[in-house]
């Protein structure tokens, strides 16, 4: 038997770290920034995966007819790449990554509050992943359903919807579990003298996500268990053989699903609020508008998911209210677009990479989230629901915003994370050919959009062939951008020049701290006496 300890003590946190050495040391570790790498390798390789699918979707539809795939492959390949790109991608995104390793240095804490929980997220997250990629080669074939597992196709397709489903239910637990370990973060470990409006923007749109993540995924996860049931023990909630309504599946989705939006985008939000006082050597114009903004985002999300189905059948009374508070939820988001120029105002403007990016983010934000207003608005939905419009719209705020966000965040913080700098010439490259490329790929999808191309169809009529082309042709320049950039990541965290201390000149607690960072941040807690964003 082990002897007893006297102390009563458990091991410290630096004990604990050095039990595992080599892989074990990185799966094992409760440090909060190897958890956040491992995030960042596990989505970058899901999103390359969910790239190639994407690619391959376009090639198909690059003429009327069977080009390279049938429809029912199609159909399940739509599928992964809803999969992979909405829960292994975008949902967890730079929440996990950038959360995960920036959070506790930017508000002075050595970890966050619960670093073994923290690493339990990961282990769901990656047990999730791996059971969605088995939906895919088990059973009667990949689910064909879409990422949205709409009922009642999802409970009456003999594909194998029940691991797939199964697999989002778990992801949901990892996605808990970080907004719990943030949250209580927030609260308990600020430094000494970080009152809650001299704590960093970022952190204060991680606070708002986490709120979602916790109070809203249960929601889905009751939703998906329905489904398994229903499909498993035949109970009747959404098929009507079974005396089900498929209406409440799209309730029930979307009351999670568009507060989801909110994860997604809010992390994002935080990233370009941190990079464009940074390299406009200017103080953020209306931080307490901006923090507010955050939350009011996340409170607002909750109560608009009925926009989703105005063509569904629901009262001339609710259409118009959740049409009234979708435009109301576009505000919050204003303010924020407004002083963010606001910042830039007179500002001694340095045109870096991460900034371009952040350029990149705001334009296609705005793209986005004007389409979007146009979906909120009645008359203009029941023309243009269920079209590549939609489609459009949706790449913009997600790929457009969480996408180059995320590119922004890991050209900023890359020379934190890994002690290097990537090549300056390249990465502008690379961001002009991802710009170029995504506005090609998406831009011609609102056009057919309202001309009535339907999405997720395999086939289409020929009128639409010349915006499906010119889409295509954007999808491979994306590609090309894609590759340019992660190029030079990979190349320069092995062998770019070794960094500077503060290289953007940066006025953030995480750049007063070496590169990478040491295991417990800080030799001292830090005391903040002013605020963030103090440029003389």
């Amino acid at each position: 038997m082990p002897e007893p300890n006297v102390n009563n003590k458990q091991p410290s946190y630096l004990e604990f770290q050095g039990r595992f050495k080599g892989l074990a040391g990185w799966i094992f570790s409760t440090d909060h920034k190897r958890i956040g790498l491992l995030y960042l390798y596990a989505i970058m390789t899901f999103f390359l995966v969910g790239a190639i699918l994407g690619v391959l979707m376009r090639i198909e539809l690059i003429s009327p007819g069977e080009t390279i795939m049938k429809a029912q492959t199609y159909n399940g390949v739509f599928t992964l790449h809803g999969i992979i790109m909405i829960f292994l991608v975008v949902i967890p995104g730079l929440a996990a990554v950038f959360g995960n390793f920036f959070l506790p240095i930017m508000i002075g804490a050595k970890d966050v509050a619960f670093p073994r929980l923290n690493l339990l997220s990961w282990w769901i997250y990656f047990f999730g992943a791996v059971l969605a990629v088995m939906s895919q080669f088990v059973g009667n074939g990949p689910p064909d359903t879409g990422w949205t597992f709409y009922a009642p196709y999802s409970t009456q397709t003999g594909t194998n919807v029940v691991a797939a489903v199964t697999a989002a239910f778990v992801l949901g637990f990892s996605s808990i579990l970080t907004g719990i370990n943030f949250i209580v973060t927030i609260h308990r470990m600020r430094a000494p003298g970080m009152t809650w409006f001299r704590m960093p923007l970022f952190p204060w749109s991680l606070y708002a996500t986490a709120w979602i993540q916790v109070l809203a995924t249960p929601i889905i996860g009751i939703t998906l268990l329905m489904v398994v049931a229903e499909r498993v023990l035949r109970i009747g909630f959404f098929d009507p053989s079974l005396g089900g309504d498929p209406i409440l599946y799209q309730h029930l989705f979307w009351i999670y699903s568009h507060p989801a939006v909110y994860i997604m985008i809010l992390p994002a939000m935080g990233v370009i609020t941190e990079i464009i006082p940074t390299f406009c050597r200017q103080k953020v114009y209306g931080y307490k508008a901006i923090a507010l903004s955050s939350l009011a985002i996340a409170g607002v999300g909750y109560l608009v998911w009925g926009h989703h189905m105005f063509t569904s059948g629901m009262s001339v009374t609710a259409r118009w209210i959740f049409s009234l508070l979708t435009f109301i939820v576009a505000v919050p988001s204003a303010i924020k677009v407004f002083n963010w120029i606001a910042t830039m105002y007179k500002g001694s403007i340095d045109l870096q990479p991460p900034f371009l990016f952040a350029l990149a983010f705001i334009f296609l934000f705005m793209i986005g989230g004007m389409t979007g207003l146009l979906l909120g608005s009645l008359a203009v939905n029941v023309q243009v629901h269920d079209t590549s419009f939609v489609v459009a719209h949706f790449h913009y705020i997600i790929f457009g915003g969480m996408g180059f966000a995320f590119f922004a965040g890991i050209h900023y913080w890359f020379p934190k994370m890994y002690g290097r700098m990537f090549n300056i010439k390249l990465a502008n490259i690379g961001i002009a050919i991802l710009f170029v490329g995504f506005n090609v790929l998406y831009f011609p999808l609102f056009v057919i959009g309202v001309q009535g191309m339907p999405r997720r169809y395999y086939d289409y009529l020929p009128q639409f062939h010349t915006g499906h082309f010119i889409s295509t042709i954007g999808s491979f320049i994306l590609a090309i951008g894609l590759i340019v950039m992660l190029y030079n990541l990979f190349y320069s965290a092995r062998k770019g020049a070794i960094a500077p201390a503060n290289p953007w000149g940066s006025q953030s607690l995480e750049w007063t701290i070496p590169s990478p960072p040491p295991v417990e941040n800080f030799e001292e807690i830090p005391v903040i006496t002013e605020d963030p964003y103090n440029y003389k």
